[in-house]
């Protein structure tokens, strides 16, 4: 793993919201929303973006170059192609209603060998698309990351793995991925982690907007993802 390129933030969130046998998600459209948080805060991190830093916590253009990955690229596209500046919650939700957004994040990571494409049915009847894991490295890794910056007080932790768990926990996925009874002691950790006070090098404004903006969005803004969940 340490020799391949990093993946995406918005592939890492696929890889924790799907089962890793069955090819499927079991947690809701929730992981759609913090997907949508991901390639803004990718964005973001990649200095193609800003966000203000003020109540408003508006998205400005700072470089149109694409960034090389389609999806990625669609979401900078939407951003370029729109006259004024909106607020990150309004990205997050936008981002995360992209047609076939689960779909066409997993085939990225088949072309990366990491998951396979197949096919299986609901009750025996209906046809679906599924994605089981064909190399679980990848994974096995992100967690490892995620459970070390999550179950000690490391302050050796790196600003990605940081934004991720911030996604994770506004999105409500982290009890799905290690226990409400293992995380309960951990709470003010992992407050820290998602307001950006244990890793100085993380992007705290970007976290902070990325995490209101969930939060927002599955509040009020349901947003249901129904391409093969």
């Amino acid at each position: 793993m340490n020799s391949r390129k990093p993946l995406h933030l918005h592939e890492e969130i696929l890889l924790l919201a799907l089962h890793d046998e069955k090819g499927t998600t079991s947690m809701g459209g929730f992981f759609a929303n913090a997907m949508g948080g991901a390639m803004l805060s990718e964005l973001v991190m990649s200095k193609q973006i800003a966000i203000s830093d003020d109540k408003q916590k508006k998205v400005s253009l700072l470089d149109s170059t694409p960034v090389g990955d389609p999806i990625l690229d669609e979401c900078l596209a939407r951003i370029i192609a729109e006259k004024k500046n909106k607020k990150a919650t309004h990205w997050v939700s936008n981002f995360s209603g992209i047609k076939d957004l689960k779909n066409r994040t997993a085939r990225l990571l088949v072309e990366k060998g990491i998951l396979k494409e197949d096919q299986d049915k609901v009750l025996g009847l209906f046809k679906r698309t599924i994605f089981p894991e064909a190399n679980h490295g990848p994974e096995e890794e992100l967690r490892a990351r995620l459970e070390k910056a999550i179950f000690t007080d490391s302050d050796d932790v790196q600003g990605r793995t940081v934004v991720v768990i911030a996604l994770a926990n506004a999105a409500q996925m982290l009890s799905g991925l290690f226990g409400r009874k293992e995380l309960k002691p951990r709470k003010e950790r992992i407050r820290q982690l998602s307001s950006g006070e244990a890793v100085a090098q993380a992007t705290k404004e970007a976290v902070e907007a990325i995490q209101a903006a969930i939060i927002l969005t599955t509040v009020i803004v349901p947003v249901v993802i129904t391409s093969g969940t």
